[in-house]
């Protein structure tokens, strides 16, 4: 079923009636397409507004027309994801409905079967299209800034393209940085060396690195300087050539730090830098690098800015909706602050002051 399936001629619609398609399912896919317990097959009755029927190996989909013809182009999608041996789950489902629906000219069946990396029989895949015109920006850009909230991939899908560079020899080694900043604690009052005061803040980006590499061999390649993962201070004085460097947690990094970074690149190098503009953990009174580069290099050849949303998460679908929440009460937050006006000495507003409060 790797295209669209055909009506049959008894099928055809004729004026005040509904359309009607039926197709078989490729022998062998009825499970990978339907789910363990029919379980895909009743998430596709949920979210289609055509009339779903599966007997033994033949779907048959009733209804308006444009709903026929939409269903139909999800079970296309999933059934060359399920011939190409991919696990189709309901969070296949979900992303390949709301990729349809959004209209895009992707194929659903094209952007999740987009491998980056393998290890191990575990495949490396954008989830949702903008991780993959994400993925397909890095390709084709120098520097990429990767700008969106938790657990929409941004770092990993980063990281995983920095360990194919090395792998298929683009370049010789990979940076990965993050800037050390004192989140509610200062590092001078924390236990340890150096090394162990920095290293929570870097252990994210670590544990990222042993999904895509083999752990006995990752020592090894950081005492050889093929990867190095070190603070954003770290990187002040250097030139990187030939590298894979990323930036991670960049809303932390202060606008004289952004421009401290950018200028490290050299020759053969490509850059990422990764950030959710809504968790800034600067100090007050310090504004967000991440935040004013658009701004600077809006209009740079070979810079990109790829924004990712709530709609592209792959932790937990509350994870979304919790994105979504607070980003309608820091919108209300904000149209609040907006009717106060500004408030000058003595903390008053212009408004209060007028008013004799």
């Amino acid at each position: 079923m790797t295209g669209t399936p055909e009506q049959r001629p008894s099928d055809t619609p004729t004026a005040g009636h509904d359309a009607q398609s039926r197709f078989p399912i490729p022998e062998g896919a009825t499970l990978a397409l339907l789910g363990r317990r029919d379980e895909n097959l009743r998430l596709l009755e949920d979210l289609l507004d055509a009339d779903v029927h599966v007997r033994g190996n033949e779907v048959t989909l009733t209804g308006v027309p444009s709903d026929v013809a939409f269903a139909e182009r999800v079970f296309s999608e999933l059934g060359t994801l399920a011939a190409r041996g991919q696990q189709v789950g309901v969070d296949t489902v979900k992303r390949t409905v709301a990729m349809l629906s959004a209209g895009t000219a992707e194929s659903p069946a094209e952007v999740l079967s987009f491998d980056i990396l393998s290890r191990r029989g575990r495949t490396i895949r954008p989830k949702t299209l903008n991780q993959k015109l994400y993925v397909d920006s890095i390709d084709e850009n120098t520097i990429v800034f990767g700008i969106g909230p938790a657990g929409t991939g941004k770092t990993y899908l980063a990281m995983a393209k920095a360990v194919q560079a090395l792998q298929a020899k683009q370049v010789s080694r990979i940076i990965l940085t993050r800037p050390a900043v004192e989140a509610g604690e200062r590092l001078g009052f924390l236990p340890g060396t150096l090394f162990d005061k920095i290293d929570p803040y870097l252990r994210p980006l670590y544990d990222a690195l042993h999904d895509m590499l083999d752990p006995e061999s990752i020592p090894r390649l950081m005492q050889a300087g093929t990867i190095e993962v070190a603070p954003l201070a770290y990187m002040r004085g250097r030139t990187l050539n030939d590298a894979f460097v990323v930036l991670d947690e960049a809303q932390n990094t202060t606008p004289e730090q952004m421009k401290m970074f950018l200028t490290r690149l050299g020759f053969g190098s490509k850059m990422v830098v990764t950030g959710d503009i809504t968790q800034v953990d600067l100090p007050g009174g310090h504004r967000s690098g991440l935040r004013v580069v658009r701004d600077i290099l809006t209009d740079v050849d070979d810079v990109h800015f790829a924004e990712l949303t709530s709609s592209d998460v792959v932790r937990h679908s509350l994870v979304g909706d919790i994105v979504d929440a607070y980003e309608r009460w820091q919108g209300a937050e904000d149209m609040a602050t907006q009717r106060r006006g500004p408030v000058r000495a003595g903390g008053r507003s212009p408004q209060a002051r007028e008013n004799g409060h």
